[in-house]
């Protein structure tokens, strides 16, 4: 399995969850609180990012759950 980044974007319909470079959407929910919870375990699974996308569309959060590559010191 490969491991894409997971995003939570914007949908009409409510809240998207889509793969990074995916045109499709993986899931779409009616809250950005259920779209994130199912991004994140994505992400988990995958070992790799979570990128949270407010209503504009533009990144307001990031969560690495992989090979983060700015860990914190100590």
């Amino acid at each position: 399995m490969s491991k894409k980044n997971q995003h939570v974007v914007p949908h009409k319909d409510g809240w998207g969850v889509r793969g990074a470079n995916n045109e499709r959407i993986t899931k779409i929910t009616e809250t950005k609180k259920e779209a994130i919870q199912i991004a994140r375990n994505i992400a988990k699974n995958q070992g790799s990012e979570l990128f949270i996308h407010g209503g504009d569309g533009k990144i307001q959060s990031r969560n690495s759950y992989g090979n983060d590559p700015y860990p914190p010191r100590g």
